[in-house]
């Protein structure tokens, strides 16, 4: 048993590292609630099809990184890899579509077998957000906005930058993969093994291409731009009008791509130079045709998801555990009488940490480490008369009680 390792890609998540990523998730929580959005949760695992109809079947995650098994029923079912689908399939299955709009945000542990990285596990965590049924370019405008009032408030607007695209509506998409399929075609040799399969079934996915050789071609491929329809540039100048009127500063960024059919119109990115080559901290999209193309109504939706270990990395902010009052009793006999101060405290809203074992001083020592700001102490003597000693365990200062008065006197040690 004393070799025994968590899976590589997991890891233990000890209370400090616990503190920042639950401060990362509580800021989203607070700024989604702020717009609106209202918290969900769906499943760590959904059948494997749900996965499979929204990634794609040849898309790197479906085919190399998705933990998928067979159950006990025989039921093929999956790792959550991502958390859109999950919402997409709920929206579907639950009949929601009649209260649309919705505005969705979550936040939870997602499953990708791949390369472990910095700020990057096998199991990680992503907070993320989806507002379905509005199909104005104002949806693109608020959620990018949510998007960079959370990295503010994380300290991290200045890390980050805003990239934009157009991926244009279907009839503009449809032109650009004729353009592309026949710029590919005539770098079909020199595309890797995977991209040459995907020039037949779905040519986009090649933009998605980690292959350095695909990058290469992919640079010269034709410009999303250059295939716009007036609608497609429409709905974009309004997305970036949004943002001037915001403020949002971003880059545009003509690279900027999701391979998938069901995405369109906008596509942005949050990037940062301070993690590596892994610089995305933030992204999301417009995916307009993904309900239809699970089953549902045609149904419009944009979101974004990011990281939580990557932002609490990039913030890199110490989160400092609450400072406990200490309940300690002075003698053995006094120990039930502490256990009943203890729990009431906790009840009152304190924070209370009961010494369990040795005798004054050892107790006393413990609270110090425990970095107690103060410390009831039951005595005897104390007790007999209805009181206790309370210590300030910053000053040193140290006062006799009345016990009934207790929760008041403690209020500014909370």
């Amino acid at each position: 048993m004393a070799g025994l390792q968590p899976v590589r890609g997991t890891r233990d998540i000890l209370p400090e590292e616990s503190r920042q990523l639950r401060h990362v998730a509580d800021t989203a929580r607070d700024m989604a609630s702020r717009f609106g959005f209202e918290e969900v949760a769906t499943p760590i695992f959904e059948f494997s099809d749900v996965f499979k109809r929204t990634l794609g079947d040849t898309s790197d995650i479906v085919t190399k990184e998705m933990y998928s098994f067979t159950d006990k029923g025989g039921d093929e079912v999956t790792l959550r890899p991502e958390g859109t689908a999950g919402i997409a399939r709920m929206l579907i299955s639950g009949g929601l579509a009649q209260n649309l709009p919705l505005k969705y945000f979550y936040q939870g542990p997602m499953f990708r077998y791949e390369r472990p990285q910095k700020g990057r596990y096998r199991q990680f965590h992503q907070v993320g957000i989806e507002l379905l049924g509005v199909g104005e370019p104002l949806g693109d405008v608020e959620i990018i906005a949510l998007g960079a009032a959370l990295l503010e408030a994380l300290g991290l607007s200045d890390n980050t930058t805003l990239e934009l695209n157009t991926l244009g509506n279907a009839v503009s998409r449809t032109v650009y993969r004729d353009r592309l399929v026949t710029y590919l075609q005539d770098h079909r040799d020199a595309l890797s093994e995977d991209s040459q399969a995907r020039l037949a079934r779905n040519p986009l996915r090649i933009l998605d291409s980690k292959n350095s050789g695909d990058r290469e071609i992919i640079a010269g491929a034709p410009e999303f731009s250059d295939s716009l329809d007036s609608e497609s540039e429409d709905f974009f100048a309004a997305v970036r009008n949004g943002l001037k009127v915001l403020g949002i500063v971003y880059s545009l960024n003509s690279r900027l791509v999701r391979g998938l059919d069901y995405y369109c119109h906008t596509a942005f990115e949050f990037t940062t130079e301070a993690l590596g080559a892994q610089g995305t901290v933030l992204a999301g999209g417009r995916y307009d045709g993904l309900v239809s193309q699970m089953g549902g109504t045609a149904t419009p939706g944009v979101g974004w998801a990011a990281g939580i270990e990557r932002l609490a990395l990039l913030a890199d902010k110490r989160i400092e555990p609450v400072r406990p009052i200490a309940v300690i009793p002075a003698t053995p006999d006094m120990e039930d009488s502490a256990l009943i101060m203890a729990n009431n405290l906790r009840k009152s809203g304190f924070a209370i940490e009961l010494a369990y074992r040795g005798n004054l001083s050892r107790r006393m020592k413990r609270a110090n480490r425990l970095n107690a700001r103060a410390a009831v102490i039951l005595g005897p003597d104390e007790a007999a008369k209805g009181a206790a000693s309370l210590r300030d365990l910053d000053g040193g200062t140290q006062t006799e009680v009345p016990l009934d008065a207790l929760a008041d006197l403690l209020a500014p040690y909370r």
